[in-house]
């Protein structure tokens, strides 16, 4: 009996190293897949709209995150745009809060 017992310790104590390497491995093609699904295309994306945002200039029609269309009418140093909504109605926001840039006479074709 005491034979099996000491036949089921060395296996235990043989897999023991054999799987810690192979968690190992594991662990890091798991880490590179999570790279790969979500911050790769989450850098890619950020990076993209930040070329968007330091690409606008005066005049530029423009959508923002919360729906709104305008027109640019003056851009700040510190950070923030002049958006003209309609003839009378002009509000500043935030340059990041510009969602992309819409073609030339999008709003003369609302």
């Amino acid at each position: 009996m005491s034979f099996f017992i000491q036949n089921a310790n060395a296996v235990i104590n043989d897999s023991s190293e054999g799987n810690s390497y192979s968690l190992i491995f594991m662990l890091i093609i798991f880490l590179l897949i999570f790279y790969f699904m979500l911050f790769r295309p989450q850098q890619k994306k950020d990076k993209e709209h930040k070329n968007i945002i330091n690409s606008l200039v005066q005049g530029d029609e423009v959508i923002t995150t919360s729906g709104l269309l305008g027109k640019i009418s003056k851009i700040t140093s510190n950070g923030y745009v002049l958006l003209k909504l309609n003839e009378t109605t002009e509000v500043f926001i935030k340059r990041d809060f510009i969602a992309s840039s819409l073609p030339k006479g999008t709003l003369k074709s609302l």
